[in-house]
């Protein structure tokens, strides 16, 4: 039974559907007879009047409250802030660009209740949403994020809906990297957690350009994974090893052969080879070292400018 629902929505250029999603939150909560509830809307530096409207509808739902953070922090951090700020004992977390249905809390609780040791039920993709290259991206990403990824496996096309138990909630809040990314952290906070397909609508057009996904790709991996570095020493062996098969192939046919081939071909093509291979595994060292550099500055995870709220 939920005694107190917090639902928590991000707003990054959500203007034109956050009325909407309002109305239609506040019509599927009282349909469930969920008399005590919270709506929390994260401004996250929005570029557009998304802010002016929320706080607007505040002014006349007062269970509605407004975080505004001071610029834009990305979309993981400007969740985690909205959860850290919730009172209920379930939390209900969705984005309010509408592509994913308010409605589905029903369809959530319902989950929920059919097993009472659960303490998430979150989403995914019945279908990934998007045109041919952004579903092999997806695939790819799911496939590379399975295999490389320590102690934990996601299911493919992963949404960030999903309906939460408190005690979760709170330990979800232990994580405060500076460079956090939420889809590792859910898994790796452990817990009973169940999937359920929805539909995802394309109702906006993403704001991840292409090198956006695939730095978060490049990001997400090394933030969960020391395998990278354990490939980089084993391919270092194996070269070592072949060089070491080719020397010694030079020199038995320089001893036994009077024979000279042209060496440009192959020395050009081993130079390209091994510098742009040592290119990549510094730039694999680098991100890790990137990665410790950010961490080890006491920087906070967010900066919230105001809570717009009723008093």
């Amino acid at each position: 039974m939920i005694q107190k629902l917090s639902v928590v929505a991000t707003l990054y250029k959500s203007a034109q559907h956050i009325d909407e999603f309002h109305a239609r939150m506040v019509k599927t909560i009282n349909a469930l007879n969920i008399a005590n509830y919270e709506i929390i809307f994260v401004d996250d530096g929005s570029p557009d009047n998304s802010l002016e409207q929320a706080i607007n509808i505040r002014s006349k739902d007062t269970n509605v409250r407004v975080i505004e953070l001071s610029r834009n922090f990305g979309h993981h951090k400007a969740m985690m802030t909205g959860l850290s700020h919730t009172t209920g004992d379930h939390v209900f977390l969705i984005d309010s660009d509408l592509e994913e249905e308010p409605e589905l809390l029903k369809t959530f609780i319902h989950e929920m209740k059919s097993e009472e040791n659960l303490d998430v039920v979150y989403g995914v993709q019945k279908t990934r949403k998007g045109k041919m290259i952004e579903r092999i991206s997806g695939q790819i990403f799911y496939k590379l994020f399975n295999i490389l990824a320590d102690d934990i496996k996601i299911e493919p096309n992963f949404l960030t809906i999903r309906l939460m138990k408190k005690d979760y909630v709170d330990n979800l809040l232990n994580f405060k990297c500076q460079d956090f990314y939420f889809l590792p952290a859910t898994f790796l906070t452990g817990f009973n957690l169940k999937f359920i397909e929805v539909k995802k609508h394309s109702s906006s057009k993403t704001t991840y350009s292409f090198f956006q996904r695939y730095n978060l790709l490049i990001k997400v991996m090394l933030s969960v994974s020391s395998k990278p570095l354990y490939a980089i020493f084993y391919i270092g062996i194996l070269i070592t090893f072949i060089a070491a098969i080719f020397a010694a192939s030079i020199l038995i046919t320089t001893i036994f052969s009077s024979t000279e081939g042209s060496g440009w071909p192959s020395l050009m093509v081993s130079i390209w080879f091994f510098g742009g291979m040592n290119i990549m595994f510094l730039g694999v060292l680098s991100i890790y070292v990137h990665k410790i550099f950010i961490e080890s500055k006491p920087y906070p995870f967010t900066v919230i400018r105001k809570i717009h709220e009723t008093k």
